[in-house]
């Protein structure tokens, strides 16, 4: 199967091919991750959002979702499992997650 990936904004979805072999948390609400900088949030419609202990992000979605953002286009998810990563950036201070 062809991997399937999707970019809104600061965040990466990369469609996986199995549910995680980690332990995961299942996270109150439909928030994947809220911004530091504008207040707006990445938020699904459906589905669930997971976290694993190391705090990577996975979505579990039964049906399409879309995911939403106040500053970006919606995007639609097909079901399965996705990895949900946030963009970084170099600075020669240190590397950062970006500030949405």
């Amino acid at each position: 199967m062809s991997q399937l990936h999707y970019r809104q904004g600061d965040l990466l979805f990369i469609q996986q091919e199995a549910q995680p072999a980690v332990e995961l948390t299942v996270r109150q609400g439909l928030v994947i991750v809220a911004g530091e900088a504008t207040g707006h949030a990445h938020r699904l419609t459906g589905g669930s959002v997971l976290e694993a202990p190391d705090g990577t992000l996975y979505l579990d979605l039964i049906e399409p979702t879309r995911v939403v953002h106040e500053e970006h286009d919606a995007l639609t998810l097909g079901p399965g499992w996705w990895l949900v990563v946030r963009q970084r950036e170099y600075t020669p201070e240190a590397v950062r997650t970006i500030r949405d």
